[in-house]
């Protein structure tokens, strides 16, 4: 995309004032009361293997406070294709970047003395919580906060640079991809996932809408991959319907949780079907008639062994491709607590091991998958990219 009258200088510094913005000082508090066809089931030898996304999960959280521009700028920077930002709804309704609605854990808002009233005991998806929550502050509100380390005792050089980033909107997330796009001369995909889609809904706060609206509103969203995903299948269905066919370049994605669970507007709807009834061959089918892919964990596509280990793939991979499914997995992380057993390095479960994760996410992209879900996308590219390529 050409644009004339940026200067390499006015969009270096646009670059910088975003993620610089999101580095301020907090100020005084207000004083108020989800691409290409799946590839086919088989492929002849002599083919290029087919790439595999990289996608961003978080930003870069391995390396930087997950939801941060600092995080999605790290992740652009690292090679990604993709940054995901999990979307959630302040009270004035603006879509900003949280992995959920419930901040206690990922802001410093349980030390802010004037909102020390705001916390609330509510129930989510079927879930108790006690805390402080999105839903309850307005955008100006919000960004008086700062972000900290969701795992701060497997991430401890993350939680060094707690309270120097805001919380940022998906309007900034789009703008700053979008910066970043025009300077690496190659798009930047975005995958925004819908949290609590049906809650927010209940509360006159709906996201499916919000989303659109964005996206629509966006020239640059227009004219890149972008991925809508949730857990929850009413809401991808609802995001299908509003964009019609104004954005063929939006692909829709079921995230599949845990096979036992249920995806929460099922729950609410009185339907006892599972995750496990989605990852059956019908149940992939019925997803195909309303997304392009999905994102299941990623121990349903290759299980671990009663060692730790990884197994044997399972039959979804073929499944979902039979489907007309992309398959994009989560999440893949470099820490010892999320590896195999066999792939962890000598130390705790917060110790680093590099060629672990690259070793796993090449047994994956062996075994088929079309994209992976990271925390880490340096050693995604790393672990994707022929060495004679030399990366992105």
């Amino acid at each position: 995309m050409h644009h004339p009258f940026i200067t390499r200088f006015t969009l270096a510094a646009l670059t910088a004032g975003l993620i610089a913005g999101c580095a301020a000082p907090p100020r005084a508090p207000t004083s108020t009361a989800a691409r290409e066809a799946p590839s086919t089931a088989s492929t002849p030898t002599s083919a290029a293997p087919k790439p595999v996304l990289i996608i961003g999960h978080r930003g870069a959280s391995a390396l930087r406070p997950e939801h941060t521009l600092a995080s999605y700028q790290k992740a652009i920077d690292d090679g990604a294709d993709i940054i995901e930002p999990d979307l959630v709804a302040t009270k004035d309704g603006v879509l900003v970047a949280r992995h959920e609605n419930d901040i206690t854990g990922t802001t410093n808002v349980a030390e802010v003395p004037e909102f020390a009233d705001r916390k609330r005991v509510k129930v989510i998806d079927g879930e108790r919580l006690t805390g402080w929550f999105t839903e309850d502050f307005t955008l100006a509100e919000l960004k008086t906060l700062r972000a900290r380390e969701r795992i701060p005792k497997l991430r401890p050089a993350n939680a060094k640079l707690n309270d120097q980033f805001e919380i940022p909107t998906f309007d900034e997330i789009l703008k700053l991809a979008e910066l970043a796009a025009m300077k690496r001369g190659r798009p930047v995909g975005i995958y925004p996932e819908l949290k609590h889609p049906t809650y927010f809904r209940g509360i006159g706060l709906p996201l499916e809408e919000r989303l659109v609206t964005a996206l629509q509103g966006s020239a640059y969203a227009k004219t890149v991959p972008v991925y809508v995903q949730s857990f929850e299948a009413t809401p991808l269905r609802t995001v299908k319907r509003l964009l019609g066919n104004s954005m063929p370049n939006v692909m829709i994605v079921q995230l599949i949780g845990n096979p036992r669970s249920r995806p929460a507007d099922w729950r609410l709807a009185g339907d006892t079907r599972t995750y496990a009834d989605m990852l059956k061959p019908i149940g992939l089918r019925e997803v195909a008639t309303y997304a392009n892919g999905i994102g299941p964990e990623k121990n349903s596509v290759i299980p671990r062994d009663a060692n730790g280990n990884l197994a044997s793939p399972t039959a979804l991979l073929a499944n979902a491709h039979a489907a007309g499914l992309v398959v994009h997995p989560y999440t893949f992380r470099p820490e010892n607590a999320f590896l195999p057993k066999s792939l962890r390095a000598p130390g705790d479960d917060a110790t680093r091991n590099p060629a672990g994760m690259i070793s796993e996410i090449q047994t994956f992209a062996a075994a088929g998958v079309d994209g992976v879900f990271t925390d880490d996308p340096a050693l995604g590219r790393r672990a994707v990219d022929p060495p004679a390529n030399g990366g992105h």
